[in-house]
């Protein structure tokens, strides 16, 4: 199928940009486009106007210091795997985005764009959200910051204006005396997930102060769920088997044509044990190192 017709722009700078984005309520943006142009194909999306961002400057860069790594828009998931700096302020990035679909969508697709395209399959909101990072959005009227806890309005949704371009996403560094994990489980490598788990644990030695997990294609929106209560008198396969259990009285996994809900609770179930424990392993060898 070919998509429905629509005008096109490729404007030079984010100026132009925006005052394209204002001028047509049924504009959309086009970075990467590896999840726009799918829906543009199978008439999904229909919008009026494209207001391509590709040539726009200094979106594509990857900035990394103390307090975390900004991405700008044009920043590929690729580019960000392979940055070694942002791999060391905040460890989950690159073991989530090696999961992010194959190679050649990664060399295109923008770590941002994922962001904003708000898809609760995705590894990169939930990552988002479970660090408490943020997202810097630009308009005609402005700049403003988007907490990741208020960025996901919906199934697809998220809580930009029509008329507003995300410029820029902030994840935080990793805490001393913290570790992450993360895994999932996809029918094939690249597919996307069945379900997947996120975790940041803190401790104080051996004793957990902090247990968070995030997860993904298992409810609407990204779900992040603090499983520090649960945690309380250790981590063992006691403790373990209880933070599953709380995870689960917090989650809503749905049917759909790849997985019952009953099968993706038991893959939370499971996934849930097995990353909180590689993330407080992760956060004692950071303390050893």
């Amino acid at each position: 199928m070919k998509p429905a017709p629509f005008a096109y722009v490729r404007p030079g700078t984010l100026e132009e940009a925006l005052e394209a984005l204002a001028a047509d309520p049924g504009a959309k943006v086009l970075a990467g486009g590896q999840s726009l142009v799918p829906l543009l194909s199978m008439r999904l999306a229909a919008p009026s106007r494209l207001v391509d961002i590709n040539g726009l400057p200094d979106l594509d860069r990857v900035r990394t210091d103390a307090d975390g790594v900004r991405l700008g828009a044009l920043a590929r998931h690729a580019d960000v795997l392979a940055d070694a700096d942002a791999g060391r302020v905040q460890p989950l990035l690159p073991l989530a985005l090696a999961n992010v679909a194959h190679a050649t969508i990664r060399n295109r697709g923008t770590t941002v764009g994922s962001l904003v395209h708000a898809d609760a399959a995705a590894e990169m909101p939930v990552v988002l959200r479970l660090l408490g990072g943020s997202v810097d959005v630009a308009s005609v009227r402005g700049r403003r910051t988007i907490a990741a806890d208020d960025l996901f309005a919906g199934p697809l949704e998220s809580t930009l204006d029509h008329d507003e371009i995300a410029v820029e996403a902030f994840f935080p560094a990793l805490a001393a005396g913290a570790g992450v994990g993360f895994e999932e489980i996809a029918r094939r490598h690249g597919d996307y997930a069945l379900c997947g788990v996120a975790a940041l644990v803190e401790r104080d030695g051996d004793r957990v102060t902090v247990a968070r997990a995030g997860y993904l294609s298992v409810c609407d929106v990204p779900t992040v769920v603090d499983l520090t209560p649960a945690l309380d008198d250790g981590l063992d396969d006691a403790t373990l088997d209880a933070a599953a259990d709380l995870a689960l009285d917090a989650l809503e996994p749905a049917d759909d044509i790849h997985a019952t809900a009953d099968y993706r609770a038991q893959l939370a179930r499971v996934l849930t044990a097995r990353v909180l424990r590689a993330a407080y392993d992760h956060a004692g060898s950071r303390r050893a190192a």
